[in-house]
């Protein structure tokens, strides 16, 4: 698949030889933009072993992070029965994994968290019998994985997989936890094949009830099958009336799931493709009364074509979906970036990371990787918002994560170009064999942990209820401020499920409090909660504690 030309606007340009098309980009997008050094650049540190290949993960309610890969001939860690693992739990307090059993290949799986804690793997690829017959066809699997903050006894324990099935084959699917507590899941391939051909494609979406059971029925969805290549593993956020955002290729909507209509249809996002096989990274930006929870969206990145030769983007887009007249804002990174990912921090930057500045995903695909970090702060002008941040030494291409951890750093992990684990560079090969899969966990320390504000952090947490409602009720935390302090917030936090450059359900909440007293070094607020799930919907949230823009150490809570 190098490119594709069909009847949208959002198919023409850089990489379209299929065809002609019906228009051609009237919008140039901005070419490579300086970033500045902060000030304080953070740093990477090499902490551990993932145990296996890093495809997807999450930050579970026992501040572990689950690994979950596909059917490998080698992993770090092989299970009981003599197999590898293909799924891992790495505790950050002694990084260390142990390995998790699962039945059905997770092979480009999407996922989400149910209300009650509980995070689903969806979907996946065929078995490979010849590798491990104990593990069955992922395309229609549903996967459940408990963990808790108070049951230790839960810790170690492998996936669920009771048989029930998604209503159709899914790989690259992406899915969304909506304010009712389903989960909406859309897009994927029906066998995995090439997806210029229409018969292996699955342009539709269905609904999990909360507790992750299908409806049985695949509903047709308009813009995945318009935007049919490039139409797998759509970026969506759930907005503050309820709908969904939903974005491919370079076409995004307003969509209402409870009536099945696009809503609004959005200007396209000038340059080139921004979804699978030249997927950059999506961020809903941190919502907060202030503007009544309106939403805004940044999309960095991207590529042309899926081919080692593809040209990456360099440009950023900022939309307001709900706004009178949404447009697009451009401005743009140092370089192109494909596979860029796009983490929140409680600060309520972004830090951007992971990726190539040539190449697309697929296996050998990419080449000239980004290792540095760059850090968004979305409350300044256009153009001055990215400065650029510590550089890794480690190259995080196809099947890299990053993600946040209850002590406020980033986890950064995976990068698996190969078809099968490859442990030392072969030069020359076609696809490329130059990158060899990566099982070192780093640590990313952004700059608000730097130096002496480690030691600033807020201590002694205490929430007064750890199951919290988004109905506009009120909860109380106390906890030890730093001396001198200005200024302590607390933020509500959901990581989501991670893989491929998406976060998905990821979202941050500036929540309103009282009781603030200036300097003190005890402290005891009153929080207002959200006035609805379509601002919080129904799950596992962190709650963290600032001041100064220092976080303390996030505790879970439940949304109900």
């Amino acid at each position: 698949m190098y490119g594709y030309c069909g009847n949208t606007s959002a198919h023409c340009g850089d990489g379209c030889q299929s065809g002609p098309c019906t228009g051609t980009p009237v919008i140039p997008v901005p070419g490579p933009s300086p970033a500045p050094p902060a000030p304080i650049p953070g740093a990477f540190n090499i902490v551990g072993q993932a145990g296996v290949p890093a495809m997807h993960a999450g930050l579970m309610p026992n501040g572990r992070v689950i690994f979950l890969d596909k059917v490998e001939n080698y992993t770090q860690i092989k299970l009981g029965d003599g197999q590898y693992a293909y799924s891992a739990e790495f505790d950050p307090a002694t990084n260390t994994a142990v390995g998790l059993q699962y039945e059905t290949n997770a092979f480009c799986s999407g996922g989400s968290f149910l209300p009650d804690g509980r995070w689903l793997s969806l979907g996946g690829n065929a078995p490979l019998d010849f590798i491990d017959p104990t593990v069955g066809d992922g395309f229609t699997a549903i996967r459940y994985l408990d963990r808790s903050s108070s049951d230790a006894s839960l810790n170690g324990q492998s996936w669920s997989e009771p048989g029930n099935k998604l209503s159709s084959a899914r790989w690259y699917a992406s899915a969304q936890t909506m304010p009712d507590g389903t989960i909406f899941v859309a897009s994927g391939s029906l066998n995995g094949l090439d997806p210029t051909v229409p018969a292996n494609n699955n342009p539709t979406y269905e609904i999990l009830n909360n507790q992750g059971i299908s409806s049985g029925i695949s509903i047709p969805m308009d813009i995945l099958a318009k935007n049919q290549p490039y139409y797998m593993y759509p970026f969506m956020h759930l907005l503050n009336d309820g709908t969904l955002f939903v974005f491919v290729s370079k076409s995004g909507e307003i969509f209402d799931v409870d009536s099945n209509t696009t809503v609004r249809t959005l200007p396209d996002f000038p340059g080139d493709y921004r979804t699978y096989p030249n997927t950059g990274g999506s961020v809903l930006l941190p919502l907060s009364s202030a503007n009544n929870w309106a939403p805004d969206i940044v999309i960095c990145g991207g590529g042309a074509y899926q081919d080692i030769t593809s040209p990456t983007d360099p440009s950023c887009g900022r939309i307001q979906p709900l706004s009178p007249n949404p447009q697009w804002q451009l401005e743009s990174m140092p370089e192109g970036r494909g596979m860029v990912e796009g983490t929140l921090l409680p600060d309520g930057t972004v830090i951007w990371l992971n990726g190539c500045n040539r190449g697309a995903q697929g296996f050998g695909l990419a080449a000239d990787p980004t290792y540095e970090a760059l850090i968004y702060n979305p409350t300044m002008p256009v153009g001055q918002r990215l400065s650029t941040g510590a550089v890794s030494t480690i190259a995080r291409l196809y099947h890299s994560v990053a993600l946040l951890l209850l002590d406020g750093t980033l986890m950064v992990a995976g990068s698996n170009p190969v078809q099968q684990p490859l442990l030392q560079p072969v030069p020359n090969q076609t696809p490329s064999e130059d990158y060899v899969t990566e099982f070192r966990v780093e640590i990313y320390t952004p700059p608000y942990l730097a130096g002496n504000n480690i030691n600033r952090r807020p201590s002694n947490i205490q929430l007064s209820s750890l199951i919290l409602k988004a109905d506009g009720s009120t909860f109380a935390v106390s906890f030890g401020a730093p001396s001198g302090n200005q200024a302590c917030t607390i933020v509500l936090y959901h990581g989501g499920f991670v893989t491929h450059s998406l976060h998905m359900g990821h979202r941050m909440l500036n929540l309103d409090s009282t009781g603030y007293a200036l300097g003190a070094t005890s402290q005891e607020l009153t929080v207002d909660m959200p006035p609805n799930n379509n601002v919080a919907p129904p799950g596992p949230y962190v709650v963290y504690v600032l001041c100064d823009g220092v976080p303390g150490i996030g505790q879970f809570v439940s949304v109900s």
